[in-house]
């Protein structure tokens, strides 16, 4: 029922020039979809845009990620049973699969990953001037003021940071604090992630592990020359990297200059909040800022002086979850969003309709030729008059109608009196 009142005519705002037509909105399908899914969330994060395409409409082209091959192999033989495969093919394969896919013609791409792809992506479908979704990542910062309860900040972070091994494209990925905090910030997360995961993480069922061998050395070769303050332990034939803080991290550092997506978590010092800010917008637009603080003053000015995909203030990731929000990047963090109505507002084209009448063609001489001082004067009249919402429509056509039905009285009234008098 929702998706029927999503796709139903929505009726637009209205002028006196259209005051007596249909105007409306009407939301049609794009056409062919083309999803390419990531292997981090492989089920969420394909079928979720998957869904959208369909409340409006589209035919879809699935292409879920080659990394995570089971998942893969699953839903291409899953979902056959379920919709039809002729409209909603599932495509598997590597880089070869994809790059033939990006030269046939969609009318629209919906892609999740990283931005090196993004800009393929985009490349490719600017020769089809084709339009995208694109959903990113990159760096997520994390404030704690000074003003906040860090054992509870450090609770959340922990949880959002390390939930599948740190590979979330929204995870927190570093953490900007006074130096003053630091050595509590540390010991907080350090007895959290005792608390999560035990003292041995990797015999943990709750901790993850790296996709594959290549993600594994590229989060290792981040880390070096840092300093580790809580963990950084790894096992290579299980693709497992310990829960990890890194302390006293430079802005130039390597692990500062790429997205980590794995279970490493950096702290830069900073001197106060206005570092802070100048710190994030010195750096590409992330998907998401989180901000820890009481002070309505702090969260007011990092909410007023940057700018994000999406923020969350005193937690981390749970914006994702609401529906009824927008999900999307901003710049280099990708363009576009999905969730609830907002996928399928995305994916479809929002049609602008004007149904008028062949009849009161005298209402429109004010803009045909020749444009006399008095035309242009009417015309300008219609043009410049206040907006009116159907209710205001409603209203303005009582009050004419009102008005002609006193004229016609008053002159019915006047014939009345005149027959009189004849008599």
């Amino acid at each position: 029922m929702i998706c029927l009142d999503w796709a139903s005519p929505q009726p637009a705002r209205k002028s006196l020039v259209t005051i007596n037509d249909d105007v409306y909105i009407q939301a049609e399908p794009l056409g062919v979809v083309l999803i390419i899914g990531a292997w981090n969330y492989p089920w969420a994060l394909t079928l979720q845009p998957l869904i959208g395409a369909i409340a409006a409409g589209n035919a879809a082209v699935v292409k879920p990620s080659e990394l995570s091959q089971n998942s893969s192999s699953l839903l291409k033989q899953l979902l056959p049973h379920y919709l039809d495969k002729e409209m909603y093919p599932v495509v598997t394969g590597g880089v070869p699969e994809t790059q033939e896919l990006l030269r046939q013609r969609f009318d629209h791409i919906f892609y999740t990953g990283n931005s090196t792809v993004g800009k393929l992506i985009m490349e490719a479908a600017a020769r089809h001037l084709t339009p995208v979704t694109l959903e990113l990542g990159g760096k997520s910062p994390c404030y704690i003021d000074k003003n906040c309860d860090i054992a509870v900040a450090c609770r959340r972070i922990t949880w959002g940071k390390f939930a599948n091994c740190g590979q979330t494209c929204i995870a927190p990925d570093y953490i900007l604090c006074h130096p003053s905090i630091q050595n509590k910030v540390i010991e907080e997360l350090r007895l959290t992630l005792l608390e999560f995961y035990g003292e041995e993480p990797q015999t943990s069922p709750d901790y993850g592990r790296i996709i594959n061998q290549r993600h594994f050395e590229r989060v290792l070769t981040l880390m070096e020359g840092c300093t580790v303050a809580v963990g950084g332990g790894s096992d290579k034939t299980q693709c497992y990297i310990a829960p990890t803080i890194l302390r006293d991290v430079l802005p130039h550092a390597r692990i500062m200059q790429e997205e980590i997506f794995g279970p490493v978590l950096p702290i830069i010092s900073i001197s106060d909040v206005s570092e802070a800010i100048h710190f994030i917008n010195e750096r590409e637009k992330p998907l998401a800022l989180y901000v820890f603080s009481s002070d309505k003053k702090v969260i007011k000015r990092m909410l007023n002086e940057t700018t994000s995909g999406g923020v969350v203030v005193n937690d981390v990731m749970m914006h994702y979850t609401v529906t009824s929000l927008p999900f999307g990047g901003v710049g280099n963090s990708g363009m576009g969003r999905y969730h609830g109505k907002h996928t399928f507002d995305q994916l479809s084209h929002h049609r602008a309709c004007l149904i008028k009448s062949l009849a009161m063609e005298s209402l429109n001489k004010a803009r045909y030729p020749p444009l006399t001082p008095s035309r242009l004067r009417r015309a300008k009249f219609f043009m410049t008059s206040r907006l009116c919402t159907c209710a205001q429509a409603t209203c303005a056509w009582a009050v004419i109608a009102t008005m002609l039905a006193l004229g016609l009285l008053i002159a019915l009234l006047i014939v009345l009196l005149k027959v009189q008098q004849s008599y």
